[in-house]
């Protein structure tokens, strides 16, 4: 395609991006969801105002709920019966938008909405829905989602709160046993919440059936606890002010039988428990399936936020100047420096490649929720796959923003261009809905269950020979014939080196095969720890859980490589499909960059090779820094969005009335001149003179 074969023999770009096209590939199959959700957050009144107190953000964020209430923005999800459009994908599409408004409207609605609505909704039956949904959806029942507990945040299965039924009255009764399962961080609880989702062991007949759901009213007309229930406020947080977590603690607090949401689990009046999924393990995992949206539209709006932090970033890298390097009159433009173009030319990349991984979370989600595939399968497949893509989002997100504000000097750093903001409030966003090296270890663990499959039912001769195999393509790998035969080949021409790494299969080869050696290399680490104590297994876990945890990183820099090339195939226009395809390079290179020991040390890639990587990449991102400008603008956010003083030509205003000042003075008589000009011709008389 075009001058993508050869970045090294200096041929003319002939590449241009239509930006028109671009947005609506980056848009994606809810295109038309999203504007709708960015033409509804362009009015003040959903913006974050900064330098709020905890009180005034607070109410000012359950303002902006009601707002959306009557902007019909929050009923997509839910079911028709009740208003809604029982869309799943296209809620989460517009519910992450909300992180350009104002991060903590986001979570303030996602934890009404997205965890205490869908709790009922999903975890409950008809009769729930019927009963408790339609206050939910009009914000007239504030909500808070009491799962996370002090003492086990992200073992919920551990949960110390229990609901102990008493069939002679035929209620549960709710307490919290000791200090550290008082129920803490919860949105909505300090302040507006008037009832809640209670996680909690159902205990009946003296029998605990493991972690399930109850609602709970939490406050009365008047907005006061009611008895037995101890409601905390959390205070000040380093980000998302404007959402008023508290803490619950119940003493013996008294509930209906049919307050348990039952779909998955239910206890008639004699206490007797019964369930349409016997095993107490997949019945916790299907109930906790809820969570997952969660782990979407949080991966979604870490995007949007990386998004708006290279819009600000790019644009003011292309305006503002600094440095006299190759011109004596002139400044040079921050993007055309290499190292500027290193900073943010591949996070843009990883932030594409994140966006296509989304959309592909986002359709599956959307498959599974709407009942188009609901399988187990798709839905372990669901939960796979938000567990590896919300990390790399959610902490690309903060690297972006970090390094966006920090390419913009001081400007990045004062509050009106908005970096610093949104960092402090997406922090939070790598450890709830799930810690992200908790996630992680959940893919590492599918990954080695999907290798183990393999060999399942194969026989001894099969399984033989594929020891074989793997042992001599290890063996070639870790004593260097592979890397013998490599540097043989790559001698003579550093070009035709260089070039092997923009190959679609080579990439997808030396990504996919760090993968299946990791896993390989782990899997054979614990390849007995079935046989031991249950000790013994926990420690030879922990002794290699950084190692799984790496496992898992590398296979999530492959999904999302994976998606951005599948994202290619939908670029119709030809100069656009060029220049994303060198971005999709970008993020396929610097990933095996940052990760080069490994495959030096594992004979993937040769000496000679791994020489030529850092310059094609630094060719690669000055064939990309002319249209970063045009990529950014794709994003499709308007001014009323990004809301950035670096990124409002207000810079380009004040370099163009400089450039214009000094030309003026230098045409005119009055233009001073520099001490140095003159120290030059004193200099060049007294040279002049010595010579006479």
């Amino acid at each position: 395609m075009g001058t993508h074969d050869d970045l090294s023999t200096g041929a003319i770009e002939t590449a241009a991006v239509d930006t028109a096209h671009l947005e609506e590939v980056l848009l994606g199959r809810w295109a038309e969801t999203r504007r709708t959700a960015r033409e509804v957050l362009k009015d003040p009144q959903f913006h974050k105002t900064e330098n709020l107190t905890k009180e005034d953000h607070r109410e000012r964020t359950l303002k902006q709920a009601h707002a959306l209430v009557e902007a019909g923005a929050v009923h997509r999800a839910f079911p028709e019966e009740f208003g809604g459009d029982a869309a799943h994908g296209a809620n989460i599409a517009a519910f992450e938008e909300l992180v350009t408004a104002d991060p903590s409207l986001q979570i303030k609605s996602g934890v009404q909405w997205g965890l205490f609505g869908a709790a009922v909704m999903h975890l409950g039956s008809a009769e729930h829905q019927k009963r408790w949904l339609p206050g939910i959806m009009d914000l007239s029942v504030p909500g808070a989602y009491a799962m996370t507990e002090i003492g086990h945040g992200s073992d919920v299965a551990s949960l110390g709160t229990t609901a102990t039924y008493d069939p002679q009255a035929q209620e549960f009764v709710i307490n919290t046993p000791f200090e550290a399962a008082t129920k803490r961080y919860l949105g909505n609880a300090a302040l507006h919440a008037t009832a809640a989702v209670v996680f909690a062991q159902l205990i009946t007949q003296g029998v605990n059936h493991g972690v399930h759901c109850f609602y709970l009213e939490i406050r009365d007309e008047q907005g006061n606890a009611l008895p037995g229930i101890t409601i905390g406020d959390d205070g000040h947080k380093g980000g998302l002010n404007g959402v008023d977590n508290g803490r619950l603690h119940f003493h013996q607090v008294r509930i209906p039988r049919h307050h348990l949401l039952n779909r998955y689990g239910d206890v008639a009046a004699d206490g007797t428990y019964t369930s349409s999924i016997e095993s107490p393990g997949r019945r916790f995992f299907t109930m906790l399936g809820t969570l997952v949206q969660g782990r979407v539209s949080l991966t979604g709006a870490a995007v949007a936020a990386a998004k708006l932090g290279l819009i600000g970033a790019v644009t003011y890298g292309n305006q503002r100047r600094q440095f006299n390097a190759t011109s004596s009159t002139e400044e040079e433009v921050l993007m055309d420096y290499q190292l500027h173009q290193r900073r943010l030319l591949p996070r843009l990349a990883k932030t594409l490649a994140a966006g296509f991984a989304h959309e592909k979370l986002l359709a599956k989600l959307d498959d599974v929720f709407s009942g188009t595939d609901d399988s187990d399968e798709n839905r372990q497949e669901l939960e796979t796959l938000a567990a590896a893509v919300k990390p790399v989002a959610t902490w690309h997100a903060l690297d972006t923003l970090q390094e966006a504000r920090e390419a913009c000097g001081g400007a990045g750093f004062i509050s009106e261009n908005r970096f610093a903001s949104l960092y402090a409030d997406l922090d939070v966003y790598v450890t709830f809905e799930g810690d992200n090296n908790v996630l992680l270890q959940l893919v590492a663990k599918r990954l080695l269950a999907d290798y183990a499959a393999e060999f399942k039912n194969a026989d001894v001769g099969a399984l033989a020979s594929y020891v074989a195999n793997q042992a001599g393509d290890t063996v070639m790998h870790r004593f260097g014939l592979r890397r013998a035969l490599q540097g043989v080949s790559d001698t003579g021409d550093e070009r035709r080196s260089a070039n092997w790494f923009k190959q679609t299969e080579v990439q997808r080869d030396l990504l996919a095969s760090r993968v299946r050696q990791m896993v390989v290399d782990v899997a054979g680490e614990l390849r007995s720890v079935g046989k031991l104590p249950a000790e013994k297994q926990a420690t030879v876990f922990n002794d290699h859980q950084y190692q799984i945890i790496n496992t898992a990183k590398a296979h999530a820099d492959l999904l999302l490589w994976e998606a951005f090339t599948d994202a290619l195939e939908t670029i119709k226009n030809a100069g656009t499909r060029e220049v994303i395809t060198w971005l999709r390079d970008l993020y396929a290179l610097t990933t095996i960059e940052e990760s080069l020991d490994w495959y030096l040390v594992n004979g993937r890639i040769s000496t000679q090779r791994a020489r030529t990587l850092t310059p094609y990449i630094n060719r690669l991102v000055a064939r990309l820094r002319p249209h970063a400008q045009d990529i950014v603008d794709a994003f499709g956010y308007e001014p009323e969005h990004v809301r950035m003083e670096v990124a409002s030509g207000a810079e380009q205003a004040r370099q163009d009335e400089a450039i214009a000042h000094y030309r003026k003075l230098r045409a005119s008589s009055e233009a001073p001149v520099e001490e140095k000009t003159l120290l030059d011709r004193k200099r060049a008389e007294q040279r002049k003179a010595k010579r006479q």
